[in-house]
């Protein structure tokens, strides 16, 4: 993005967000071509609350020509890159988010529990993102997300809503063909579906297993970091030239056709984090995303948080914030994040409402790759919480293939996992699932592929850790499934009466549909 290689090596994401600053200064700007009011910002993106003022201008010499709003009829301009995601409150709160191609007047999403009733009108909050020439390959560019925060839903209800502007009205019979739907979670416990993956990307397999998810029929999906690849070096680092932030229009036009009716919940990896547009990385990502709240840092941690649907609390954590491997957001949150892990924790364990505690974010604790493998800072940092707590299931990304180990406790096999296994979290200790190829070009393994219909079991794995002092090679035996082709993650949720049996079943599906792994998490219910 702009930081000669050897200066970055030696640079935080804070500095080197400084450095790009100062050097695509405003004069810089204004000399080179058009600004708008994101480029000169002290942050990410300026909420506007007419879309117009965000339109780029040229400057008196040497512009390219720029379209003005006033010259732009807004019935000739679509949303499109719909995404949906929970508040606060999964059963009352969502967002609706979109793009637009270029600036548009009064923008704008109707809602009604019909789509011929769609009388409910809510404004939408404009954050414009740009990034100037010389930032990476993107070119003189800005982007458009439009976000509509709606509250005080009914649980439990399916919405219709249209995205429209001044001269694109959704509500006119014309229109209504580019309605989405969503449902907002239940009130009381019941059987659910959600999925989850992480390295996805824009590509042929990213898009197919985004069809295949579709046809799941989840709640929810879960994405384990790694999103769309803007930044592809992914060392947190300004010196990527290759970083294009029109890589993102592609990826949410290729998402929508699942986005646009399933919350799609992420966490952030560390492709995720973009110098240019805020210290800690994640400027662009607050641009495009409008996830919950509640998380310990808001600041510099916008994708920690947590929600609870049904039985099941889940929770997004960063992993950049405690990796060794990749040390651009080292420390980031002073331990907060930690602490804020252990307090939700202990909440939702005793919580007569919660049965079940789902945690994912993208670098893993627990991998035999040949590429990353483990990340020491989870192990060290997080991992004691996770089994003095009794996780039920653990979802990471980071390596582009899917793994599975037995039952682990203090680092070793409590419990072996075979396919087709059971396990409780209670007494046995805590499930790893490293679902990283959503899109993305694959890893590899350094021991035989074993899976569903094709299991090859082996007594231990050579492999590494990521460590404050660098790799360290370790010997492995709880690698129990190692599958290398696209494929993702569906878990499916069955509540109990108390004192009963209440069940995660969990399962690795191909790209091709084929199921290459399935095991139960089993506890008894509240």
């Amino acid at each position: 993005m702009g930081v000669p290689e050897q200066l970055a090596e030696r640079m935080s994401m804070a500095e080197q967000h400084e450095y790009l600053r100062a050097r695509f200064s405003r004069r810089t700007m204004i000399r080179g071509g058009a600004v708008t009011l994101g480029a000169v910002a002290g942050g990410a993106f300026v909420p506007v609350a007419n879309a117009q003022a965000a339109v780029p201008t040229p400057s008196a010499v040497g512009a390219q020509t720029a379209v003005s709003t006033e010259t732009v009829d807004g019935a000739l301009v679509a949303p499109f890159g719909r995404h949906l995601a929970y508040g606060n409150d999964s059963r009352t709160e969502i967002t609706v988010s979109w793009q637009v191609p270029v600036a548009v007047k009064k923008p704008f999403l109707r809602i009604g529990a019909r789509p011929w009733d769609l009388s409910r009108k809510i404004e939408a909050e404009v954050r414009t993102l740009y990034t100037p020439a010389g930032v990476g390959a993107s070119g003189d560019h800005t982007q458009y997300y439009l976000h509509a925060k709606l509250t005080h839903l009914r649980p439990g209800q399916t919405y219709y809503y249209g995205a429209g502007h001044q001269g694109f009205d959704p509500a006119e019979p014309h229109l209504l063909g580019t309605l989405g739907t969503f449902t907002t979670a239940p009130a009381h416990k019941t059987p659910f579906t959600f999925t989850a993956f992480g390295d996805e990307g824009v590509s042929y397999h990213a898009l197919g297993n985004n069809s295949l998810l579709l046809g799941q029929n989840p709640a929810f999906h879960l994405h384990a970091g790694d999103i769309a690849y803007g930044d592809p070096a992914g060392q947190g680092k300004s010196s990527d030239t290759g970083f294009d932030s029109r890589v993102w229009d592609q990826f949410l036009a290729q998402t929508e056709s699942v986005a646009k009716s399933v919350p799609w919940m992420p966490a952030y990896g560390n492709h995720d984090m973009e110098a240019w547009y805020s210290p800690n990385g994640y400027g662009g990502e607050e641009a495009r995303w409008n996830l919950p709240d509640n998380g310990p840092d808001k600041k510099n941690l916008p994708g920690v948080y947590s929600f609870v649907y049904g039985n099941t609390a889940v929770i997004s954590l960063d992993a950049n914030d405690i990796s060794f491997e990749i040390p651009a957001n080292l420390g980031i949150s002073g331990g907060t994040q930690t602490k804020w892990l252990e307090t939700q924790l202990k909440k939702y364990r005793a919580s007569d409402d919660i049965d079940f505690i789902v945690i994912f974010f993208h670098h893993c604790a627990y991998c035999t790759s040949t590429a990353h493998a483990s990340e020491g800072g989870v192990r060290q940092e997080w991992v004691p919480l996770f089994e003095k707590y009794t996780v039920d299931l653990v979802i990471n990304g980071h390596n582009h293939q899917y793994e599975r180990t037995d039952v682990i406790k203090a680092g070793k096999v409590t419990k072996k996992l075979p396919i087709g296994g059971t396990a409780y979290p209670e007494t046995d200790g805590v499930v790893y699932v490293t679902a990283g190829a959503a899109g993305r070009s694959l890893y590899a393994f350094s021991a035989p592929l074993s899976y569903e219909g094709h299991e090859n079991e082996v007594d231990s794995v050579a492999s590494f850790i990521n460590t404050k002092d660098g790799k360290q090679n370790e010997t492995v035996t709880w690698s129990r499934v190692r599958y290398l082709d696209y494929s993702f993650l569906r878990v499916d949720v069955t509540p109990a009466a108390k004192g009963r049996t209440a069940t995660l079943t969990v399962r690795g599906i191909a790209e091709t549909g084929a199921q290459v792994d399935h095991f139960t998490v089993a506890r008894k219910a509240k």
